[in-house]
């Protein structure tokens, strides 16, 4: 039965890619790395990790948190077979970002689709251990190694968000300023245009509020980042949390890949 559903889903899921040219290279891989799937089913993953520990926190039946980590690890499992796709879309991603005009974006998401192609890499090798094709390898350091490459991918992401900030801010500043300097003002009424620029000048939090609300793609993708950093952090022992914080996290992040795929105009280019 399940295997029925997991087809008709993917099925359902990759309508919306049929119109794309045949002959094209992307859609020769597109069959492999199909966004939509690979972020219901992570969603699906993290939303189990939350639930089970909710209910192990609230002492629920025993049944039910097992047969919650079973669903879990097997939508893990699932999720592997995105990893080859997910491999190729990062390296064609690199290869698109390092043609960037601007400087800083360009070496920090050719940088971080580079460093994902290796975690993609060394959590394919931990898949091949799982299922016994690759029998001697040492599990704890490739996990190691894929932990570390995906926690240096998001920081390189999280760099180009705070340079794209950072950016939009002092555009801000320069707006302000150039209104200021419009005010047609002379030596006697200096006192009084200084106290009005003072009540007029904004807060560093609200304009960085106002200037997030205006750029919403922005907004999300610093805020997908920020909540992917849960798990990497705890796994690498620089920030420990628990299930309930990193299956929270992890479904935010899913649920806002999710809207971006829905609504492509809200992806951060």
């Amino acid at each position: 039965m399940l295997p029925d559903v997991y087809g008709h889903l993917c099925a359902f899921l990759d309508v919306r890619y049929r119109t794309e040219d045949p002959h094209s290279n992307q859609s020769k891989w597109r069959g492999l790395h199909n966004p939509a799937m690979n972020m219901f089913i992570r969603a699906a993953q993290y939303a189990c990790m939350l639930l089970g520990h909710v209910l192990e926190r609230r002492a629920g039946p025993g049944a039910t948190r097992a047969a919650l980590r079973q669903l879990e690890a097997s939508m893990s499992s699932g999720r592997k077979l995105f990893r080859l796709g997910n491999m190729v879309h990062a390296m064609v991603a690199a290869k698109q970002t390092i043609q960037l005009p601007d400087l800083v974006p360009r070496i920090c998401l050719t940088a971080s689709n580079l460093i994902r192609a290796l975690y993609f890499i060394c959590d394919t090798v931990l898949w091949l251990k799982s299922v016994g094709l690759l029998p001697h390898i040492y599990k704890w350091k490739w996990r190691n190694w894929a932990t570390k490459c995906y926690y240096y991918s998001l920081l390189m992401n999280l760099t180009r968000d705070l340079y794209e900030i950072s950016w939009l801010l002092e555009q801000a500043a320069e707006k302000e300023k150039a209104k200021e300097n419009s005010f047609p003002w002379d030596t006697q009424d200096q006192d009084l245009i200084c106290l009005e620029t003072e009540r007029q000048s904004q807060p560093f939090l609200p304009l960085l509020y106002s200037t997030l609300k205006k750029h919403p793609p922005l907004l999300l993708d610093t805020t997908k980042n920020l909540c992917d950093l849960s798990s990497p952090l705890d796994r690498l022992g620089i920030y420990k949390t628990n299930p309930g914080i990193i299956g929270l996290c992890g479904l935010l992040s899913s649920l806002v890949g999710i809207l971006t795929i829905a609504k492509p105009h809200l992806k951060l280019k």
